[in-house]
């Protein structure tokens, strides 16, 4: 059993990294992860962010180097190939807008130095969207991607001492050209999974590629796995992560049957283990992040660290550990399973509008409800949110009003510390709004919004769908709980709890 758990702000030092999608994470030993590149809100990044694990501090490096012109790192990109060998991390290709880069960089991280390689042999093409990975630690093999007119099947090998390209020679039969794919080397196999193929559709196939071992003198092939158990669907833009003796595939997009035009994101979690070679569902206690694309998933001794990503609407930048049953971190979670921490970082991202808020609750999305997005229209929502009730039922309200007053709660004295709390947030900026306060506040907001609009409460309270005249659409009415809030939301609430408080005076 796994627990999905939202990173704290007290898991980490330094400064947490913005939101993106597109970039890429690596692992330089067991010492610090490596982020690179990606892309939020049409802007390209080139900057290096780093995950010092033993530290746990989070710090962007000075960089250093010089390119052939002159530039210290690589352009900014995304969608590019990132492979550590030891304590170096190259960087291939990826694109900037419609342009497609094929030059070749690595940085040393022991000195956080750039080096704009000149490399040799059978040179591929400039691309976007391939899959790497390094062969026994020296070498680096990449597969597929898109050139901007076509889909590749080509396969390359790096040797990182000599610097020299070898495309390799591959007969038989051949996986259908494909980019937005992963390609995982394990023992002496590359295994490719997914990705988009030529015209568009999205895979779901397993293939295994043989023969990048000299020393074993294998001719290289390919061979199709058709492997028993829980096999994901197909998809593209997904993560495999290496972990132990499973391989775990978190995320991507495909399209909704009927609905082949649409886009679906998942947040399912699929194990191929090694040992009895078969797909798996990971058993997961609890809710996972929302569904995405485009993101980085690494691995920490036993935990997965989950970063960035994008589901078509919205660029993600919260951090999610994924951990083992016994974990101190699942401990944490299980212990509150309800509540957001008063130091838990509330995701953010762009336009996160209420669409997005209502997918992040479903774990899977029918094809009625896709139908529903794409043409626009307002879906329902479940009943499953925290009920709106009487303020003096309200325990987490009240006694948060009681502690501003500082006395004790009583029934004589509850009114004047309710009031006194409005009172408080009347006044306050959103800065000053600590996270413990951000359930009371938002189930506060949609008690008065009902009573204003539904002044004789009834069932109306507790619809699913409710609308309001023009011009008073409150965004976060239906917000199910507050840990969908996201951290730029919370100017906007209290902006709208504010224009809510001719109606407070008459409330208490």
């Amino acid at each position: 059993m796994h627990h999905w758990v939202r990173a704290l702000a007290s898991d980490f030092h330094g400064n947490l990294p913005q939101p993106r999608s597109g970039h890429t994470a690596v692992n330089i030993g067991k010492s610090k992860i490596v982020v690179f590149g990606g892309l939020f809100d049409k802007k390209f990044h080139s900057d290096i962010i780093v995950y010092d694990i033993e530290k746990r501090l989070w710090f962007h490096p000075e960089c250093t180097g010089s390119g052939s012109d002159g530039q210290v790192g690589p352009s900014p990109r995304a969608f590019h190939v990132a492979v550590a060998i030891d304590c170096h991390m190259f960087i291939f290709g990826g694109r900037l807008g419609s342009n497609r880069f094929g030059d070749f960089w690595v940085l040393d991280t022991d000195i956080w130095q750039w080096s704009e390689l000149t490399s040799f042999g059978d040179l591929p093409s400039p691309r976007d969207f391939a899959a790497a990975s390094a062969i026994a630690n020296r070498k680096i093999v990449m597969y597929g991607g898109w050139d901007g007119k076509k889909w590749l099947s080509d396969v390359y090998v790096l040797d990182t001492m000599s610097l020299e390209w070898t495309e390799l020679p591959v007969t038989g039969t051949l996986p259908p050209p494909r980019c937005g794919h992963t390609a995982t080397m394990v023992e002496k196999r590359l295994l490719v999974y997914g990705g988009r193929g030529g015209g568009g559709p999205i895979m779901g196939d397993l293939w295994a590629l043989k023969g990048l071992i000299e020393e074993d003198s294998e001719t290289p092939a390919w061979t199709q796995l058709k492997l028993p158990g829980q096999a994901p669907s197909a998809r593209c833009g997904h993560t495999i992560t290496s972990g132990g003796h499973i391989l775990l595939l978190f995320g991507g997009h495909g399209t909704g049957g009927w609905l082949s035009r649409y886009d679906i994101y998942y947040n399912d979690c699929i194990v191929l283990d090694r040992v009895s070679a078969q797909w798996k569902r990971l058993s997961i206690a609890n809710e996972p992040p929302a569904a995405r694309a485009y993101h980085s998933l690494t691995s920490i001794g036993s935990r997965y660290l989950l970063y960035g990503g994008f589901d078509g609407k919205t660029t993600f930048g919260d951090l999610w550990w994924l951990v083992p049953e016994g974990d101190t971190i699942a401990k944490r979670w299980t212990s509150i399973p309800n509540n957001v921490p008063q130091d838990q970082p509330v995701a953010t991202g762009e336009n996160y509008d209420m669409t997005s808020r209502m997918k992040e609750g479903q774990q899977g999305q029918s094809a009625v409800s896709e139908l529903q997005r794409a043409l626009g229209i307002s879906a329902s929502l479940s009943c499953d949110r925290d009920p709106i009730v009487d303020e003096l039922e309200d325990k987490e309200f009240t006694e948060l009003a009681s502690s501003l007053v500082g006395e004790t709660v009583s029934s004589n004295v509850k009114l004047l510390h309710i009031q006194a709390l409005r009172e408080h947030w009347r006044k306050a900026t959103p800065s000053s709004i600590r996270l413990k306060e951000l359930g009371p506040l938002l189930r506060d907001y949609q008690r008065l919004i009902t009573r204003h609009h539904f002044p004789n409460g009834g069932s109306q309270m507790q619809s699913s769908v409710v609308t309001f005249p023009e011009k008073e659409a409150y965004c976060f009415y239906h917000i199910r709980n507050v840990q969908q809030l996201r951290m730029d939301d919370i100017k906007k609430l209290l902006a709208e709890y504010k224009q809510l408080q001719p109606d407070l005076r008459e409330e208490v």
